[in-house]
């Protein structure tokens, strides 16, 4: 068991706060010393009070799945004895309202695309690396969210 530390900090400043149109850009911290400028999306909540160029939580979320599958992947992919020269997922989160009819990630798709060097694995042994990183995830296994893997 371990335990993972983030801590998130915003404050007023000079703005206004009870007319709802405060910022709400923030920092994340994390243990290793590295900062994101953390908003809300502006799909949630307006320019300028949400900050575009920040990461919002929903894709956060998506990032967390997307970036686990891939650690889970690359040391199958090693134990099994294959060299992957590179790794990109085009990862996309839909929000919406789910069964019961709250606002929630509803899908997260993830489209790996994966290089190997040497002799590459077949289609049906990468499916199978992607099924079992999948199973593995520890982030897949703590969402409702429907994840689909769809490599490319």
């Amino acid at each position: 068991m371990s335990e993972h530390v983030a801590t998130i900090e915003w404050s007023r400043g000079d703005q206004a706060f009870a007319d709802n149109r405060y910022s709400r850009a923030h920092d994340w911290r994390f243990d290793g010393g590295a900062v994101v400028r953390g908003s809300s999306a502006p799909t949630s909540v307006p320019l300028p009070m949400s900050d575009p160029a920040a990461v919002d939580p929903e894709e956060a979320f998506v990032a967390a799945l997307s970036s686990c599958h891939m650690l889970f992947f690359l040391a199958f992919a090693a134990k099994a004895g294959f060299v992957v020269d590179r790794y990109r997922d085009a990862a996309v989160g839909v929000l919406g309202r789910d069964d019961r009819g709250r606002m929630s990630m509803t899908v997260v798709t993830l489209r790996p695309e994966v290089a190997f060097a040497g002799d590459a694995p077949d289609a049906e042994t990468v499916a199978d690396l992607h099924h079992r990183a999948h199973e593995a995830c520890y982030i897949a296994n703590s969402v409702r969210t429907a994840v689909r893997v769809e490599p490319a």
